[in-house]
């Protein structure tokens, strides 16, 4: 900075500076003073935030200053890859994230009515604590089938877990409940699941009402009738060091929806012509104009977190814990007995671990899974007589 602030010392690289960002296009004394009409070196070249990363590419940064990744994904995770089989038609569907190089694996179940398989295989007290997908799905208890079709996919590629006699995909599930959408009767299948499975990439990943998205809806404390189109997002988050924080999320809750960076409404109960916000609901139920009708067992946001850094698994399930400071952040209420709230975390390994990682990709998490519940309702579109934020 020191050449750049005494022009005297190389004259020729101030010049070549000026002209090259656009600040002055006009030659120079000899001495390599500029002439009067060119401005003085600015001040604010040197005052400014700076516009690139640490590695010197330029960032792009959220409204809280945190960095977004490259394409603002799960899938910027290297190794995960996403998958959807959606039926709009009946308004439900299925999503596969495979995560076959995952190291470990953790998950927590915080709802009062969840619907899951295979979450107790990843408790770091249990032997196998790593899973080779996770699949989400609409229709009830009756879409934890899509995961077989998920472990016959990964079961013909021979991925698993070793035993003495083959490899056993580990593929863990959860469900929302999405039949009061569409046609009741309609669910994922095995078959949906694999097809899912089968078309798992990486790269940008589909948001909105796709997926185990599809039938997803909120903001349901005064019923159904109020209701906001729900479904599936995903943010990503990078950090120092090479750090990546991805998280995908499945938003069918029946709490509203609020911004944590301004606290501001995004999706809450219709009523009068404008959407309700908690205080006022609990208000009206007091004064005896509401009744609230959460129906219990009918919602459920499910979340998965995934990062290259390497953790060890009870580092990891403090991981899968702090998802859920992201939920209690964008979901008001949430966790309730009317909800069956789970997260998932995995851990690729792929950077050598240094102190300090498990803290800083806990930070990360609560900052991705924020921004994935609110991509998962802002893109969601109308559904099978459900409005949404966004109308086409």
């Amino acid at each position: 900075m020191l050449v750049l602030r005494d022009r005297r010392l190389r004259p020729d690289l101030h010049q070549r500076i000026r002209r090259r960002r656009g600040r002055c296009r006009e030659p120079h004394r000899s001495d390599g003073g500029p002439l009067p009409h060119c401005p003085p070196f600015p001040a604010r070249l040197r005052s400014d935030p700076p516009r690139r990363g640490l590695a010197g590419r330029p960032v792009n940064r959220d409204a809280a200053g945190w960095v977004i990744g490259p394409r603002d994904a799960i899938t910027d995770v290297p190794g995960i890859r996403v998958g959807h089989w959606t039926d709009r038609r009946r308004a439900t569907g299925c999503t596969a994230i495979l995560c076959e190089t995952a190291t470990a694996a953790a998950a927590d179940v915080r709802g009062g009515a969840p619907g899951t398989r295979e979450t107790d295989v990843l408790n770091p007290a249990n032997v196998v604590r790593r899973c080779h997908a996770i699949v989400f799905a609409g229709g009830s208890a009756f879409g934890l089938a899509a995961a077989n079709g998920v472990m016959r996919f990964l079961s013909e590629r021979n991925i698993g877990f070793e035993t003495t006699v083959g490899t056993v995909p580990i593929v863990s599930s959860a469900i929302i409940f999405d039949l009061g959408v569409g046609d009741p009767r309609a669910f994922p299948t095995d078959d949906d699941g694999y097809t899912a499975a089968a078309r798992a990439r990486g790269g940008q990943v589909a948001q909105g009402s796709v997926g185990a998205g599809t039938g997803a809806s909120v903001a349901k404390i005064l019923g159904t009738d109020g209701r906001w189109k729900g479904g599936i997002g995903t943010a990503s988050v990078a950090g120092p060091r090479g750090i990546i924080v991805g998280a995908l999320a499945v938003t069918n809750a029946v709490g509203n929806i609020v911004d944590p960076d301004s606290g501001a409404l995004v999706a809450g109960p219709r009523a009068d012509g404008r959407m309700i916000p908690l205080p006022e609901v609990l208000d009206r139920r007091a004064a005896g104009m509401e009744t609230l009708v959460a129906n219990p067992a009918e919602n459920t946001t499910l979340v998965v977190v995934a990062t290259n850094a390497a953790l060890a698994h009870h580092e990891l399930q403090r991981i899968a814990y702090q998802a859920h400071d992201g939920l209690a952040r964008t979901i008001v209420p949430c966790h309730t007995l009317a909800d069956g709230d789970v997260s998932f975390a995995v851990a690729t390994g792929a950077l050598a671990p240094e102190p300090g990682d498990a803290l800083v990709a806990g930070a990360m998490t609560v900052r991705a899974v924020e921004r994935a519940i609110l991509n998962s309702v802002r893109l969601a579109k109308p559904l099978g007589g459900v409005p949404a934020l966004t109308r086409s």
